[in-house]
């Protein structure tokens, strides 16, 4: 058991030094360019060895990556939640609200941070590999969630092309907003993005996601 526990912490320790390394990675893409940065500039911008970047990341451009994936954090964590009785517009608006009250500067940080690397992806291939990815994960978790709320096993091909469907519409509406936002957009515009969403799920799947469920 204690064996368990110290493992445990060791990971939860790794998972926070390798996103403490992918934000400064992230500052520096944006600022100059991945081309331009270099694991020595990444290294001494969070304080560490250049070796110990490449203890955690396999490449300088991989350092995109947590970051990356922290941006769909809210989503994948929202799906989770999705209770049986709330329809998905009830539930987005109801979840939206809430991580606008309780978001710390942290999070809003790494909001934009991934907001940036996202839009980065758009000219840099290798950033748009890791949007890629994080994408594939939330493709996963829908269908998983839909699965539940369906009745049906989550390897079953409706469900998968629902998963599939709705999520390419959460990554095109993800970069959408985001470049809208980074190029001055009043934040206000996208009050009612919980909805755009909704909306995109449900036309997306034909209408079989979105209500609620009953017993």
């Amino acid at each position: 058991m204690a064996s368990t526990k110290r493992s445990g912490m060791s990971e939860q320790r790794r998972h926070r030094l390798r996103l403490e390394i992918s934000r400064e990675a992230a500052r520096l893409f944006w600022e100059q360019g991945v081309e331009a940065t270099t694991g020595d500039q990444i290294a001494e911008a969070v304080g560490l060895s250049t070796r110990t970047i490449w203890r955690h990341f396999r490449s300088k451009e991989s350092c995109a990556e947590p970051i990356v994936m922290q941006g769909v954090e809210w989503e994948m964590s929202m799906l989770r939640s999705w209770p049986a009785e709330r329809s998905l517009e009830e539930h987005l608006s109801a979840e939206s609200m809430r991580y606008a009250r309780e978001a710390g500067d942290v999070e809003r940080a790494d909001d934009a941070l991934a907001m940036r690397m996202i839009r980065l992806a758009d000219t840099e291939p290798c950033v748009r590999t890791a949007w890629l990815m994080a994408c594939d994960q939330v493709e996963r978790e829908m269908a998983e969630i839909f699965a539940v709320r369906l009745q049906l096993p989550a390897g079953d091909l409706q469900v998968r092309l629902h998963a599939a469907a709705a999520s390419a519409a959460l990554r095109v509406i993800n970069e959408d907003i985001g470049a809208a936002l980074l190029v001055g957009a009043d934040p206000r515009t996208f009050a009612d993005a919980p909805e755009r969403v909704a909306h995109a799920v449900r036309n997306a799947t034909g209408g079989a996601v979105g209500d609620p469920v009953t017993p």
